[in-house]
């Protein structure tokens, strides 16, 4: 337990930055995860619910929750799993 009063601040804009940092990671998660479901069953809608996904990606890394790279890397991939559909 913090002693100053700076600090149990800093310790409560913690919590709360991390609770926001979470809800954005986890919502990245899902939407991750229900494009490669559709992807799995050759959904053609998954090629305009995409956008979402891509959109949430690039958020994290404005916000820093993500690496530059990272995001590069899952957007790709995710890019030629879509892409792949016939």
């Amino acid at each position: 337990m913090p002693n100053k009063k700076s600090a149990v601040k800093e310790l409560r804009k913690t919590i709360k930055r991390k609770a926001a940092n979470k809800k954005m990671a986890d919502n990245i998660k899902n939407l991750t995860k229900k494009n490669l479901k559709k992807i799995a069953t050759n959904d053609q809608e998954v090629k305009k619910e995409y956008i979402q996904t891509i959109k949430a990606l690039d958020k994290a890394v404005k916000k820093g929750i993500l690496k530059k790279n990272t995001v590069a890397r899952k957007k790709s991939s995710l890019m030629k799993k879509v892409n792949a559909i016939k």
